[in-house]
């Protein structure tokens, strides 16, 4: 069971002016910043003073009762990589990497998790939807307290970096060394001058694959691109490689470099870190190492959704939280949550039962634009087609629009409530009843409505329409209603 809590973090200190605009590459920072505020350097309290503090209350925070036992002896940061476009790292923002980083307390080693940002989950409020919607809706608060149901883990501290300074920072470092692949080089010189527009830098084209020394704007490119095979998967890949590069690089910086850098990054950070912590983890900086590296979804698959969007699915969510508690922590008989168990019934409910792809097939197919994507890189999210399923999660109110055609905010366990008085349930026979009398009901996931005492009925596919006045719904695409995990 999971202690919900509903308030907001409060802001304690000012926000520097950055810089922003179109997405950057995600990439590296996140972890980097982690590396800058362990290390001994940053003593001086005047420099840990330009780092943008955020409070999220201890009882804000959102943790399964499982996980709190699960996760003894290990601290866990969410880790995200925000597109700012207003100088401010909270609501709105979109952000493209998300990465859990699980420091073992005994041995000092750190495990990297990267969750897909379109993997389908319950952001936080009741609703299905790509997971870096949450930080969108509801800021590090409400992205935390998503990462923790999904997956069962205890996130009490965030990281949240603007990547309008990535360049300047892998250029402070003198580069990075990369084997660049042929299939990279035509993508990273298509966006490059993107990249160097934003960076306000001078643009150097990548003229040869293979190993080679990246500036920073070639850099932060080539950890951009997913138009390659295998799309966000083997972009998070190259995240997750620049991450360890710059780390490495770090490590042997002299003291005027690292001022440097953290002249540049610090301004562009926002945190939950007090001071004292920041401190408190400095001690043992030269001690960490990084461990292994992982992507979240471990079995998986793909699809594009009508409402949704080009989206991966956990198959199934129960297994995959398994899986990760055995990688973070060595457990090999973890039983997740029914909080966890909840979620995974609902997404087969939504999306229907999958089978996981293999590897080699996500890694080699291609990747594809769905309008519903082109939106969502604008910021405009759409909390739709949860077919009857709430969770009972925290989080704003926000209006959803499911595809058979319902309207209403989130609320209760497994009940959804909107305008009208309309409510709906989840399962293989939705339904659905609305004010002045309406009623519909539908099976297989399907619904009908009538109007001002009207009633329908439908089954298998069929749309059920009252007599009078009632308008008569449609059914766009519903997938499958498909009971189990």
């Amino acid at each position: 069971m999971a202690k919900r809590r509903h308030r907001r973090g409060r802001r304690k200190k000012s926000w520097f002016a950055r810089l922003s605009g179109p997405k950057k590459a995600v990439v590296c920072l996140a972890a980097v910043v982690t590396a800058l505020l362990a290390s001994g350097v940053v003593y001086a309290a005047s420099i840990l003073n330009k780092i943008d503090t955020q409070e999220i209350p201890q009882e804000d925070i959102v943790i399964n009762q499982e996980a709190e036992a699960a996760g003894e002896g290990y601290t866990n940061v969410a880790l995200f990589g925000g597109d700012s476009r207003t100088g401010e790292l909270e609501e709105g923002v979109r952000t493209d990497t998300i990465i859990v980083a699980s420091l073992n307390n005994k041995t000092k080693e750190i495990r990297m998790v990267s969750v897909y940002r379109d993997t389908l989950l319950d952001i936080g409020d009741g609703t299905l939807q790509k997971c870096n919607a949450a930080y969108s809706f509801g800021g590090p608060e409400q992205a935390i307290n998503m990462l923790n149901r999904n997956l069962d883990l205890d996130i009490q501290k965030y990281v949240t970096v603007d990547f309008g300074i990535v360049a300047n920072v892998i250029d402070l470092l003198g580069g990075v060394e990369i084997d660049v692949k042929e299939e990279e080089v035509q993508y990273i010189n298509e966006f490059i001058d993107e990249t160097g527009q934003v960076a306000g830098k001078e643009v150097n084209y990548v003229q040869n694959s293979g190993s080679q020394l990246l500036d920073g704007v070639q850099a932060t490119t080539y950890a951009r691109i997913r138009s390659t095979a295998g799309g966000d998967f083997t972009r998070t890949e190259r995240q997750r490689l620049v991450i360890e590069k710059m780390v490495e690089k770090i490590k042997q910086s002299n003291l005027g470099t690292i001022n440097s850098i953290i002249d540049e990054v610090f301004p562009s950070i926002s945190t939950n870190f007090t001071i004292a912590e920041i401190l408190s983890y400095a001690k043992d900086f030269a001690k960490y190492t990084l461990g292994e590296n992982a992507g979240f979804p471990f079995d998986k698959t793909t699809d594009t959704i009508s409402g949704l969007g080009s989206i991966v699915i956990p198959v199934s969510l129960t297994s995959n939280v398994q899986q990760l508690h055995e990688f973070l922590y060595g457990t090999t008989d973890y039983s997740v949550s029914s909080e966890v168990s909840g979620i995974s019934g609902a997404i087969v409910s939504r999306v229907g039962q999958r089978e996981a792809t293999d590897e080699d097939t996500l890694r080699n197919q291609t990747y594809t634009v769905a309008p519903e994507d082109e939106a969502q890189e604008s910021g405009d999210y759409s909390d739709s087609g949860n077919n009857g399923y709430s969770g009972s999660g925290s989080g704003n109110d926000h209006t959803g629009t499911g595809n058979n055609g319902q309207t209403g905010t989130e609320t209760g366990n497994g009940n959804q409530s909107g305008d009208g008085g309309q409510q709906g349930t989840g399962g293989d026979s939705q339904t659905g009843s609305g004010g002045d009398g309406q009623t519909g009901t539908g099976g297989d996931g399907q619904t009908g409505t009538g109007g001002d005492g009207q009633t329908g009925a439908g089954g298998d596919g069929q749309t059920g329409t009252g007599g009078g006045t009632g308008e008569t719904p449609t059914n766009p695409e519903t997938p499958p209603a498909t009971q189990g995990q």
